[in-house]
């Protein structure tokens, strides 16, 4: 018996699996094999994270995991009617009611590397504090041993083909989950007027054997985060102040080096879920303006060819 009581005892104090979990969790963008918007649970072990829902789960080894970082924005409980109703309350009412109909919402960010080392961001709401306890999780791990892979591209160039490079923070503070999203809307919108096995992500080792035609360089210039608090409080005035506002430094470049175009990409959002919203905003200005200037380049180049081939 006195045996059996130490074994116990010696079992209860090794040491236990950290694990964090959360079953109220909503995938807002960024996480492959999980749809926007899909609701599930969150799962950190020392083996990695995991998100289940109704319709499967997508696991992220421990070892790819890049950085996880927290924050939190406070949405319309109600949505656009909540909002109008509001505006409607007269002598200042709307300040109470702004308490009221707001609750918070975490925004947990996750940084990785796919299979053969391109860049990710997946970024997920949760409820309260729950963003907090996730990353107490990840903190109590030890930290894990990385290879860096290969990144100088020694192969064949694949016309059409476009890199996006990882963006340039360095200038100005912006919000994790910002960074991932803007940085996952525009692969998205870059697959969709270039073809998804035409987009490479940052960091993918050796392009595959292959190199972009096409590099897409961002640095954030200005950031201004809104607050939809702020406009609720003020009425009708509020649907024009407080917006969230980001503005890009973009550079287009080609291998050959003959194309180095900048261009200023601003975007201005209000309204619900605004950091996926300008995410959005800004992706699809800069998808909009790299066609433009890609035709133009190589219109540009086929007329200089057949300038020199008639002389």
């Amino acid at each position: 018996m006195a045996h059996a009581a130490l074994t116990s005892q010696a079992v209860e104090d090794r040491p236990q699996p950290i694990v964090w979990q959360s079953a109220n969790v909503q995938h807002a963008f960024g996480l492959p094999d999980a749809k926007k918007s899909a609701k599930g649970t969150l799962t950190v072990t020392p083996e990695g994270l995991t998100f289940t829902t109704k319709l499967g789960r997508s696991s992220l080894q421990r070892s790819s995991i890049i950085a996880v970082s927290a924050g939190n924005q406070r949405v319309e409980l109600w949505g656009i009617k909540g909002r109008l109703l509001r505006m409607a309350i007269p002598d200042g009412g709307g300040l109470a009611a702004a308490g009221f109909m707001h609750h918070r919402v975490d925004m947990l960010t996750v940084e990785f590397d796919d299979k053969i080392g391109g860049y990710h961001g997946a970024v997920f709401y949760l409820p309260a504090n729950e963003a907090e306890r996730a990353l107490q999780s990840f903190a109590q791990m030890p930290p894990v041993h990385r290879e860096l892979g290969d990144t100088v591209c020694r192969g064949p160039v694949k016309p059409g083909s476009v890199l996006v490079a990882a963006p340039d923070w360095d200038q100005v503070h912006v919000p994790a989950a910002y960074r991932a999203l803007v940085y996952e809307h525009l692969i998205v919108r870059l697959q969709h007027v270039a073809g998804d096995d035409q987009v490479y992500r940052d960091g993918q080792n050796s392009y595959q054997g292959i190199c972009p035609q096409y590099t897409v360089h961002l640095a954030i210039d200005a950031f201004n985060q809104g607050s939809q608090v702020a406009r609720a409080v003020m009425g009708p005035v509020g649907m024009f102040v407080g917006t969230t506002q980001m503005t890009f430094k973009t550079t287009f470049m080609d291998a050959s080096g003959r194309l180095d175009a900048h261009e200023q990409i601003k975007a201005t959002i209000r309204g619900e879920s605004e950091s996926t919203n300008v995410a959005d905003s800004v992706a699809r200005a800069i998808a909009k303006r790299y066609v433009f200037t890609k035709k133009t380049f190589e219109k540009t180049t086929v007329e200089g060819s057949d300038a020199l081939a008639h002389r």
